[in-house]
């Protein structure tokens, strides 16, 4: 697959500081997320039985945990970029350039959990790894790549 905007880029992996840029922003988002994801349950079950739900009550972290797990499932899987991505040019693929199916995401989503649990170790193999990709990247075959900027047309053009 050819795609005009990491044509150029294709074999350029985005630096590590790119990468917890990113998803320092998609963090911020995530927690907005559980915030409403929070206030989806807690309000409607406050307003009709004026019982609270304890913090650490499984049901409630189960609905939390799928919340996250669904942002990154389906920013992966349409068009390969969260949010935190699209605004630091990166794009997750396959090896082979293919956008990632759901069974890649969820490979990559799981393995991520191996990179975070290393101390890190998982992210900062970017900078020393041979292929210069994470620990969940090489677990799932996908890849990070780097998005040209695109240029946008002024109105006299």
């Amino acid at each position: 697959m050819t795609d005009p905007e990491t044509e150029t880029d294709a074999a350029r992996t985005p630096e590590l500081w790119r990468i917890v840029m990113g998803m320092v922003y998609d963090s911020l988002l995530i927690i907005s997320l559980l915030v409403v994801g929070t206030a989806v349950v807690v309000v409607p079950l406050g307003l009709i039985s004026g019982k609270t739900i304890p913090d650490g009550h499984p049901l409630l972290q189960f609905w939390l945990a799928s919340w996250v797990v669904g942002f990154f499932l389906w920013f992966w899987t349409h068009g390969g970029q969260t949010l935190g991505m699209r605004a630091w040019r990166m794009r997750v693929l396959r090896l082979d350039g293919e956008p990632l199916t759901l069974w890649n995401a969820s490979v990559r989503l799981l393995a991520s959990l191996l990179s975070w649990l290393g101390l890190g170790l998982g992210f900062i193999w970017i900078v020393f790894g041979p292929e210069h990709r994470t620990w969940h990247d090489r677990i799932a075959g996908t890849r990070l790549v780097m998005l040209q900027k695109t240029r946008r047309k002024k109105k006299s053009e």
